[in-house]
């Protein structure tokens, strides 16, 4: 598969899909919420679904070592990110927030204390409220050139009696790919405080921008020692559904303290997930540089869409993922301009607040659809605005 046209689908396609994305809202609502794509699988994930299905095989699923899955993902990272890991430091899980939640649970105590970077994913905020643990946030610095690391924020933040750190890496939802110089200032933390990271990097497949990917964890020996790493093929292979997700523990240590939680409290694995999940990292790359294309081609349509048409709505371009964080806030709709949007547009957006108190105002619009679809959305959400008088230019 070469050509990005061919793994997009018509609308009809996508309203018959029984996924949340596509039946949450009403029939004549445009998704652009949850962090779904719009795309057909790639060919060899459907190959490999397709034969487990002719086989009949749906009985309890080998065990991954004996798949060759931790070894097959121990060789994407060393090809794709020239990061070096041992199969033994791989464990498989249902989904990356479980293990976020059970790292909290093994790895400190009640009370002690997570530094998170708003706006942010939501459940790293619920993790942290729900274990138990005090959440200390420190809110990214919004600048013209996009969003920055607070390091003063973040130093007082450590002081506080931080424990660990919670690092979304690349960023959702500003889409941020950190620089190896604001990596390198992260680990000077990290190593001064002696905190824990659960580096999330379930977005590092989705790079739009021409430099790689550093996983936190190769910042140095030390560092890698103190470091869970979190991802899954659910993302880049639109796969959320098959729950699979991947945890690399830089040292025994960490992973002997995750461990006091046995094996059944840590939920299973799916035939089809690993099955999926195999095909998709032995040869799902021709699919996945098609669908970056694409990806970088819609990014760059909602930019000069919102530049020509929005003048007050900030944004900067994502780095990473298939997200678009747009400030709404010069447009006069509230803390939840998506209920605006769901309500005289038809679209729906994920809800700025969400991400924290520093997104109120704000929406994310997940870009991850045909052309054409994007396209609808965009001209839909433009009517609404001319029509309520909040498209017009004005001072800031």
């Amino acid at each position: 598969m070469t050509e990005p046209e061919s793994f997009l689908l018509p609308l009809e396609r996508l309203r018959a899909r029984q996924c949340a994305k596509w039946t949450v809202y009403d029939a004549d609502v445009l998704p652009a919420w949850i962090a779904d794509m719009d795309f057909a699988l790639a060919p060899p994930v459907r190959a490999a679904l397709a034969a487990r299905l002719a086989a009949e095989d749906l009985g309890y699923p080998k065990m991954y070592p004996r798949a060759g899955l931790d070894a097959l993902f121990a060789a994407r990272m060393a090809a794709q990110y020239g990061w070096q890991i041992q199969r033994q430091q791989v464990e498989f899980f249902s989904d990356v927030v479980q293990i976020i939640h059970l790292a909290l649970q093994t790895l400190i105590e009640p009370g002690d204390g997570v530094i998170i970077q708003t706006p942010i994913y939501p459940p790293f905020l619920q993790s942290v409220a729900e274990t138990g643990r005090r959440q200390l946030l420190c809110p990214l610095a919004q600048t013209d050139a996009g969003y920055q690391i607070d390091f003063d924020a973040l130093a007082a933040a450590c002081a506080d009696g931080a424990r660990m750190l919670l690092l979304c890496h690349p960023h959702n939802p500003t889409g941020r790919a950190y620089t190896r110089d604001e990596l390198e200032g992260l680990a000077a933390l990290v190593r001064r405080y002696q905190l824990i990271v659960i580096s999330d990097e379930i977005h590092a497949d989705l790079m739009l921008v021409d430099r790689p990917h550093i996983p936190f964890a190769t910042l140095g020996e030390d560092i890698a020692q103190r470091t869970i790493t979190l991802t899954s093929p659910s993302k880049a292979f639109n796969l959320a559904g098959l729950v699979l997700a991947v945890a690399v523990f830089g040292s025994p240590a960490l992973r002997a303290q995750f461990g006091r939680l046995t094996e059944h409290v840590r939920g299973g694995r799916s035939a089809f997930g690993i099955s999926a999940t195999a095909a998709a990292w032995e040869a799902g790359e021709p699919w996945l540089a098609a669908v970056k294309a694409q990806l970088r081609a819609n990014r760059d349509t909602v930019s000069a869409f919102v530049s020509a048409h929005w003048p007050r709505v900030r944004h900067t371009p994502p780095e990473a993922t298939y997200l678009a964080w747009l400030d709404c806030r010069w447009l006069g709709l509230g803390e939840e301009p998506w209920r605006f949007f769901l309500r005289e547009a038809r679209v729906a957006l994920s809800e700025g607040p969400s991400f924290g108190t520093d997104g109120a105002g704000f929406v994310r619009l997940n870009f991850a659809t045909s052309p054409a679809i994007l396209a609808e959305i965009l001209a839909r959400m433009d009517r609404a605005l001319t029509i309520a008088g909040k498209s017009r230019p004005a001072a800031r």
